[in-house]
């Protein structure tokens, strides 16, 4: 059973109530209500309060390819299910996973599936985990959808990997740049002022005034700029979270230059190689498109995804449903139509994802080598500024005959 929360109007009194409900679904948890007189307004299956804790007692995606991997041996080599897990316990070394398998291993045995007692933990196993074991189980193929799983995660982690190396050298520059600037305007400045304001009738020229009236205001009003910062950074982080604000952010990744097309390669290589593992693992082409829609991670493209897969209730071949939506490239649906002419649809999908993958690494490579020397320029520019500020005024005195040999 896994525990939904909802929000539901008494159809007696009218009133709203909040509570949580037991269920196997969204849909049996609906049933539930109705039979207890309550018309549901909104139904979600609760979530651990996310904090500290939760972040310390994350399962990282190498432990859950592992997970998969031996389980998938093991199944292959004829071990039944029960034993197969307890052995998989063993010689899992994150004590925060050997206890979930420890509590799917009691639900089995306890007669649920294992997707269902994997089900109870969204936080772990996504979606497409899930909706895989249940399509091998179904099939009888439970190994191999389990080896699909791994390869899955796995190619995904790698796309996280390059995009998240990509970008710690530039944001490493970055925040050494704002430190040394930082430095400059609160130690090295301030020393020059006083030399200046040691020279009667100097006027200094707007560039070092400039520097000075920020220098001051760094070093006098710090902890309102830090205030401001830390305020800021909250709201922003709380609107992040909320429906407007995760719209807003990944529209931003769509069309921000440079990185927006490199975000709409990691989309496509996503949602094909999501695709591709459900369709060769026998999940039904509606069902498919649902859980590939949540696996993109960008509800833009969701959505995009999710117009499809009602196009294709209404009769529409999915191929003719993307080409109809401008957030799929060219290249997706007439792959896609490929794979329905053939009847090799997780085969052209697979295709789809390995071309997009290539096309990540090479972004990724040429965003890399663009960036550079931009920020080599950035840094020269800065240093020029800083440098300027402080010797003009040098040079202007040489040249008014103030400043004298001792």
């Amino acid at each position: 059973m896994l525990t939904y929360t909802y929000v539901a109007r008494n159809t007696t009194t009218g009133s709203k109530v909040t509570a949580d409900v037991e269920a196997d679904s969204e849909q049996a948890a609906a049933r539930v209500l109705l039979e207890r007189g309550l018309s549901p307004l909104e139904i979600k299956l609760k979530t651990e309060r996310k904090g500290p804790q939760a972040f310390f007692n994350r399962i990282s995606t190498k432990e859950k390819v592992i997970f998969s991997r031996q389980l998938s041996t093991l199944i292959n080599a004829g071990l039944p299910l029960v034993q197969s897990l307890n052995t998989v316990r063993g010689q899992t070394s994150d004590k925060n996973l050997k206890t979930i398998i420890g509590k799917v291993i009691t639900d089995v045995e306890a007669g649920s599936s294992l997707s269902q007692a994997l089900g109870r933990y969204p936080k772990v196993f996504s979606q497409v985990f899930i909706f895989l074991v249940a399509a091998g189980e179904t099939s009888g193929t439970l190994d191999k959808a389990l080896e699909r799983l791994a390869n899955q995660q796995e190619k995904d982690a790698e796309i996280v990997s390059k995009i998240r190396g990509a970008l710690i050298y530039p944001l490493l520059v970055i925040l050494v740049l704002v430190a040394i600037t930082i430095f400059m305007l609160t130690t090295v400045i301030p020393q020059v002022r006083n030399l200046y304001e040691s020279l009667p009738g100097v006027k200094l020229p707007i560039l070092t005034r400039i520097l000075l009236s920020i220098s001051h205001f760094l070093v006098s009003f710090w902890w309102i700029m830090l205030l401001v910062f830390i305020v800021g950074a909250v709201v922003l982080f709380q609107w992040s979270r909320t429906r407007s604000g995760r719209l807003w952010f990944d529209n931003l990744k769509l069309k921000t230059p440079l990185i927006g097309p490199l975000f709409m390669k990691v989309y496509m290589a996503r949602f094909a190689n999501t695709s591709s593992t459900l369709v060769a693992s026998g999940v039904p082409i509606l069902q498919m498109l649902m859980t590939a829609a949540a696996a993109v991670d960008n509800r833009h493209i969701a959505a995009a995804v999710l117009s499809a897969s009602e196009k294709v209730k209404g009769g529409k071949a999915l191929s003719d449903a993307m080409a109809e939506d401008h957030h799929f490239p060219e290249l997706v649906p007439n792959m896609i139509h490929i794979g329905e002419q053939s009847g090799n649809l997780d085969t052209m999908l697979a295709k789809v994802a390995d071309y997009y993958e290539k096309e990540v690494d090479n972004q990724v490579k040429n965003i890399s080598t663009t960036i550079e020397p931009v920020l080599m320029i950035l840094v020269g520019i800065i240093a020029m500024i800083v440098v300027a500020a402080v010797l003009l005024p040098i040079y202007n005195l040489a040249g008014k005959n103030l400043l004298r040999p001792y």
